[in-house]
């Protein structure tokens, strides 16, 4: 920074729940002391607003679901140094992107919506990326309030983020615990699934539901063969991998296969 004043962030909310902005509001007294390192100028969930600010970080949580959210990330993107797209939203479309799995728009509108009329929304639910160039993408659901801080002191040191891409099944060894899988049968995605949570669900005893997305090198076709192996029906077995990050390949293609669906064929 050349002048005086402090960095200045802000956190967007695009097509989400919020989980990740209450992640930011869960840190707490660390978000007391992050406020001391930087101004935040934008984050409606906690009070200020001001979407159109020049920035030095913008957080970006949800995906692009409505002509206005493509219209609102050009000018975020315009107006901000670094774009840090965080949890499973942003970064590959969330449950949202289940819709995407549809040939007909309407059938889910018409299903959920008394006046579907009424909405405006793009056909397909997408990432971030996939509309605006983007610095670096926090995985999760939600996103891990620790992650988002790492972040904010690595971009304003200039030093580049350390990015998570061990599987949950390495983070289950270091902390000595016992395999679902193996030990119980469970359908654990932990095999394909990049960590970041710490291994939280398999640690309590039940099987990981891959809310951080795919890990690299995921051997989805291997493990889908496992779950049928334990007796999941092949609709169970797509369920698994559309789930949560259904728009993120490999798991868009490995749901679709053990679901027998083909692109661009209605269901």
């Amino acid at each position: 920074m050349t002048d005086e004043r402090k960095p200045r962030v802000a956190v967007h909310k695009f097509s989400s729940c919020d989980g990740c902005q209450l992640a930011f509001l869960n840190l707490g007294p660390d978000l007391l002391r992050l406020a001391e390192l930087v101004e935040i100028v934008h984050f409606a969930e906690a009070g200020p607003s001001n979407p159109d600010a020049d920035v030095d970080i913008a957080f970006i949580e949800g995906s692009v679901s409505t002509p206005d959210e493509r219209e609102r990330l050009r000018r975020i993107r315009a107006h901000s140094g670094f774009l840090v797209t965080i949890g499973a939203c942003a970064t590959s479309g969330g449950l949202q992107a289940l819709r995407n799995l549809r040939d007909s728009e309407s059938e889910w509108r018409e299903a959920i919506y008394a006046r579907p009329e009424y909405i405006d929304s793009l056909a397909h639910a997408t990432a971030i990326r996939e509309h605006a160039r983007v610095d670096l993408e926090l995985w999760g659901c939600p996103v891990d309030g620790r992650q988002v801080l790492a972040a904010v002191r690595a971009l304003l040191f200039g030093v580049p983020p350390v990015e998570e891409r061990d599987k949950v099944c390495l983070e289950c060894k270091r902390h000595q615990t016992v395999c679902v899988m193996v030990a119980r049968g469970e359908p654990c995605m932990g095999p394909v699934t990049r960590t970041g949570c710490g291994a939280l669900c398999p640690r309590f005893g039940r099987d990981c539901y891959a809310c951080y997305g795919p890990a690299e090198g995921a051997n989805t076709t291997s493990l889908a063969h496992r779950f049928e192996g334990l007796g999941l029906a092949p609709e169970a077995v797509a369920r698994r991998f559309h789930f949560i990050h259904s728009g993120q390949e490999p798991f868009t293609g490995a749901g679709n296969e053990a679901a027998g669906i083909i692109p661009g064929k209605a269901r």
